[in-house]
């Protein structure tokens, strides 16, 4: 029998801001354990939570992202549960009014060609609700260590509905979350220090099925990777053990990346379980229309908009724009570049191919290079007019990023500009043509190609600083003259 697998996922998100979710207290990451917290975080006796308004705002700007309904009003509950990473034994949440509802976000398969993305799909969201992060446990041999730094972060749950049916569709939502997170600037999404972590529930149907089957809930997934390589081992643990005559039961399970299996952790909570009621301390958050407005009003272009809007406007392959972008900060480098100058696709390629490696070398970003977008379109402007080469002006490149020099300094300083003297031409490509008998016969019997063959060695006995085009024209009437 075949059967088809339904993945919902749990995101949880740590906004960005500079205090947790209900005190002033600040949240970073890799200060020494403990030193972070106050009587709200500890949750002392006669101690009161205070809103983030930073937070809230964010959680809004999520879902207007992501076209969520941003309801008029949402309220805050209390989820109980006793673990030694909640030092108040209840995390205040969102529970019955969460701060966004429904929305979508657009993910890419793999499948693309040159100048044609890949398939485009959308993830349906059911909710996503603000909330205080939990502490963290490290356990080491027979000890248990808490550190309570995280605890009380602002965290905003993004709850999919259960429409992904891959272990690739997984990893596509994540690697599309993160990047439209990261590009309006409402978190860090860093796996490693737990800005993003995903939980994924998990269950199988017979094919053509239309109900769905018992889920496992599958933790401890601290890469978007490691949630590929869960998903898929927990799709076939649970065929094996349907063919196998097991019952699947409701459970969470832990991903265990070094031995690429799940192993059990518990069996599954209900929400009855956590005993929600509404928070006593906190009231209720109004949101006008005037608000979602303005807030609007301050996201960025989204992603795959962008990347759209580089392949139809500035004719760009597909190639070149996915490179580009993915970095905001690169794509408004070569967009300031082609105000400066008209040619879009040279700029894109310097840009992506030249210009991401001298800074990935020298780990800087784009405001950061020594070569500006003016001082790029400079160096175009000496390729349309025929004073360099492309490939001279890749070596420029180098030499401007090393030196803050623009082009025509350094064209000037070496002497690249390139040769159209006709007359000098003229006896080097003769030279060539004599030396090279073959590809020259090749050519008067049609194969117009074999004409490169010859291209190279004028271009070397001029050090590269030959005009193409008028070797091109002045070889092609030498040879049939």
């Amino acid at each position: 029998m075949q059967y088809t697998a339904v993945i919902g996922l749990e995101v949880h998100v740590q906004l960005k801001t500079e205090s947790k979710m209900f005190t002033r207290v600040a949240y970073r990451y890799g200060d020494e354990p403990n030193t972070l917290t106050d009587a709200v975080v500890m949750g002392l006796p006669g101690v009161l939570p205070v809103l983030n308004l930073e937070a809230i705002r964010k959680s809004i700007q999520v879902g207007l992202l992501f076209g969520s309904r941003i309801p008029d009003v949402c309220k805050w509950d209390r989820k109980h549960y006793f673990y030694p990473d909640m030092p108040k034994n209840y995390q205040i949440t969102q529970y019955d009014q969460p701060i966004c509802v429904g929305g979508q976000v657009e993910i890419e398969l793999e499948g693309a060609s040159r100048n044609v993305m890949g398939e485009h799909k959308t993830i349906e969201l059911t909710r996503a609700h603000l909330e205080e992060d939990v502490g963290k446990l490290t356990h080491t041999g027979g000890d248990s260590l808490v550190d309570y730094n995280r605890a009380g972060a602002p965290l905003l749950e993004i709850v999919t509905e259960p429409v992904i049916y891959t272990a690739d569709e997984a990893f596509a939502f994540l690697t599309s979350l993160k990047l439209h997170l990261l590009y309006a600037g409402l978190a860090d999404c860093d796996m490693e220090k737990g800005g993003l972590r995903c939980d994924a529930n998990i269950s199988i149907r017979p094919q053509g099925s239309t109900t769905l089957g018992t889920k496992v809930e599958l933790k401890n997934l601290n890469s978007i990777s490691g949630v590929r390589n869960g998903i898929e081992y927990e799709i076939k643990r649970q065929i094996r053990a349907v063919e196998n005559g097991e019952m699947i039961v409701q459970q969470t399970r832990r991903w265990d990346a070094e031995k690429g299996v799940t192993t059990l952790m518990r069996t599954k909570e209900y929400a009855h379980d956590y005993r929600y009621f509404p928070d006593p301390d906190l009231m209720p958050v109004r949101i006008s229309e005037e608000w979602r407005q303005e807030l609007l009003a301050k996201l960025p272009e989204k992603p795959f908009d962008k990347q759209r809007r580089f392949i139809s406007q500035y004719d760009l392959p597909y190639t070149l724009t996915s490179v580009l972008y993915p970095l905001p900060e690169l794509c408004d480098f070569f967009e300031a570049a082609v105000k400066e100058h008209a040619n879009p696709k040279l700029i894109a390629n310097l840009v992506a191919n030249d210009l991401l490696r001298e800074l990935s070398n020298a780990g800087l970003t784009p405001k950061k290079s020594r070569i500006t977008p003016a001082m790029l379109a400079g160096l175009v402007r000496l390729v349309d007019d025929g004073s360099i080469s492309k490939q001279i002006a890749q070596d420029v490149l180098i030499e401007m990023f090393a030196s803050g020099e623009t082009a025509d300094v350094i064209v000037d300083r070496k002497g690249l500009k390139q040769t159209s003297d006709t007359g000098e031409l003229e006896a080097i490509i003769l030279a060539v043509l004599a030396d090279n008998p073959k590809p020259v016969e090749q050519y008067k019997a049609g194969n117009e190609k074999a004409i490169n063959a010859l291209k190279g060695p004028v271009m070397k006995a001029t050090k590269g600083k030959a005009n193409p085009n008028v070797v091109d024209e002045l070889m092609k009437k030498l040879i049939n003259r």
